[in-house]
This record gives structure tokens, C-alpha cells and sequence, in this order.
């Protein structure tokens, strides 16, 4: 323990070298507190300003969707590959190991099922409970111009408030019914009014015209969607573009878990995202690595775990 016995006198004080002050590497997020900036540190990779995402939240209000029949046989193998996963309290207290060391962005809203209109959803975690599970943020999904805009615009305030007294960032999830077009005008609206009440870093879709527009106007990182399963290479592709068009990341759910390989899958879209990647050159990377994979995307079977 400290005593003070043979106290010195510092003398390495460095006087005429100025403090540093550097700015943090998200755009939007210099303000922020430092436990806000450590948590965005780890979701986001210093060293590239981008994210690879892991989207296994699905079963919030699908179920057991392809390829998320069993998140401990699916899902655990494709974590330390990816810079965080976004998942749901339940399926990552039963399936996710503890010893992960990845950052969790913790699914905070729900409600609802495919059943009936997505909109109507509510504040379905605690801060507290994300405070217990270690969450790195937490994600509200946002529906403009659905018939709960104004309940899901409240249920983000309530989570950016939650988590500002603990420092968590909150992630705003933009959910596009299917009467609206997901076109630049709208997107533009939905990520901007999302940044407005206060996310700290936004999750959308990705528009082949206009999108840098959406992404220029947006004062915080946008994080895009993968969507509906695509063919791997046009996955890629998408990628690729909305990444040189401003987007901070991708966070990915089928387009990765619904493949034959999601393990090669996911390598090359880190490819893609954070070595900027040519969309041909990583889907080469996929069909390499996809020789030498063990079958592990929707169709496989269950693996023969009697050697471990």
C-alpha cells in the first residue's frame, strides 16, 4: 500500500508540451461523455471509424426465423468476427456465453409480433437490466410515418434519457412499414429526426439513389441494414457503396446467418468495411474461404460436437 516512506518530488511535469486534446473519431459524438465515447469505441473500430455488426435480434417479433433456430449452434461460432452483436436480453442470457468479450448493442423496445402492426411497440428493457447484461447500447426501433410514430419517437426519448444517466449511447433502428417507400426523401427524414431526439448512432436502409445525401445529412454515424437475403456477391456490393457513401458500418443479420457459409460470408464483408475491399475481390475471398468451411448456415445439420 502507498506510505511515505523515501517520498520524491515529481519531476517530470514536461512543462512547455501542451495537454492533448484530440477529437473523438465519430462524427457527432466529441461532446460526449468518456464512458459514452469508451462505449462507442468498442461498437465502433477506432482504427477504421466503421463496424461489422451482427444482427441476430430477429426473433423478437419473428421467432424462430431461418437460420436463428438455435443461436448457441448458429450464432456463437460467427461472434469473434464481428465488432458487436445486436441482440435481444433473453437470447443472450440463454445462447451467448458469458466469456464473449465482443460489445452487446442490447434490442430495448418491443411488443409486438408479425401478427400484428410493428409499429405498436414499447420500452421492453430496464436500464437498469442493460446496466446488469454490460450493454454497449442499447436499440429502439423508430417507425416515421406509421400509425405509432409518435409512441415508437417516445419510446427512443425514454431509452436516450435511460441511457444518458448511464452512459449508454442508444442506437436509433429506422422501421420502414411496407406501404412507405424507402427512398432518399424518406430515409433523409427518418435517420435526421432520429438524430434529433437524440440517438447517437442510427441504423438504416440503404437507397441506390441519394444515399450519400442521406448520410451527409445525418449528424451522427449511420449504421445500414442488411435486409432481405441477397445473392452474396450483390450483398457485397452494397456494402461496398453505402460504405463509400458515408455509412459508418453495416449491421447484418441474414445476409450473413442465412448463408451457406456465414462464416466465410461475414470475413469478407469485414473486408468490404473495414479494408475497403472491392466487392469482386471479397466475394473471391468468400468462395476461398467457403471451400475449406464446415456447413453451417441454415441448411446444415446439427455439428458433431463429440471431439470437444
Amino acid at each position: 500500500m502507498p506510505d511515505l516512506d523515501d517520498l520524491q518530488d515529481g519531476k517530470n511535469y514536461h512543462i512547455g508540451v501542451p495537454m492533448q486534446s484530440n477529437a473523438f473519431f465519430l462524427k457527432g459524438s466529441n461532446s460526449l461523455d468518456w464512458g459514452m465515447k469508451n462505449r462507442l469505441a468498442r461498437v465502433f473500430n477506432p482504427a477504421t471509424g466503421r463496424t461489422v455488426m451482427l444482427a441476430v435480434d430477429h426473433g423478437y417479433f419473428q421467432g424462430p426465423t431461418t437460420g436463428l433456430e438455435r443461436i448457441d449452434i448458429s450464432i456463437v461460432p460467427l461472434v469473434p468476427y464481428a465488432d458487436a452483436l445486436m441482440i435481444t436480453r433473453g437470447a443472450l442470457r440463454t445462447s451467448i456465453p458469458a466469456e464473449m468479450s465482443k460489445p452487446v448493442v442490447l434490442r430495448a423496445t418491443g411488443g409486438q409480433s408479425i401478427l400484428k402492426e410493428l409499429s405498436n411497440e414499447l420500452v421492453a428493457v430496464d436500464i437498469e437490466d442493460a446496466v446488469r447484461l454490460n450493454a454497449s447500447a442499447l436499440a429502439v426501433q423508430v417507425y416515421i410515418g406509421s400509425a405509432h410514430e409518435h409512441q415508437s419517437i417516445g419510446n427512443l426519448v425514454k431509452v436516450v434519457d435511460a441511457g444518458n444517466r448511464q452512459g449508454i449511447p442508444t442506437l436509433a433502428v429506422t422501421g420502414v412499414g411496407k406501404e412507405l417507400a424507402r427512398d432518399a426523401k424518406y430515409l433523409g427524414l427518418a435517420t435526421r429526426i432520429c438524430a434529433e431526439m437524440g440517438a447517437h448512432f442510427v441504423k438504416t436502409y440503404f437507397c441506390e439513389k441519394g444515399f450519400a445525401r442521406v448520410a451527409a445529412a445525418c449528424p451522427v454515424p449511420l449504421v445500414i441494414a442488411g435486409g432481405k437475403k441477397l445473392p452474396e456477391l450483390e450483398a457485397l456490393q452494397m456494402a461496398y457503396v453505402a460504405i463509400d457513401q458515408g455509412a459508418a458500418g453495416v449491421d447484418m443479420g441474414r445476409n450473413i446467418f442465412q448463408c451457406d457459409a456465414p462464416i466465410a460470408m461475414i470475413q469478407a464483408v469485414r473486408a468490404v468495411v473495414h479494408d475497403q475491399e472491392k466487392p469482386d475481390k471479397a466475394y473471391e475471398l468468400y468462395l476461398s474461404l467457403k471451400k475449406d468451411a464446415p456447413r453451417t448456415g441454415p441448411s446444415a445439420g446439427v455439428p458433431n460436437r463429440s471431439r470437444s
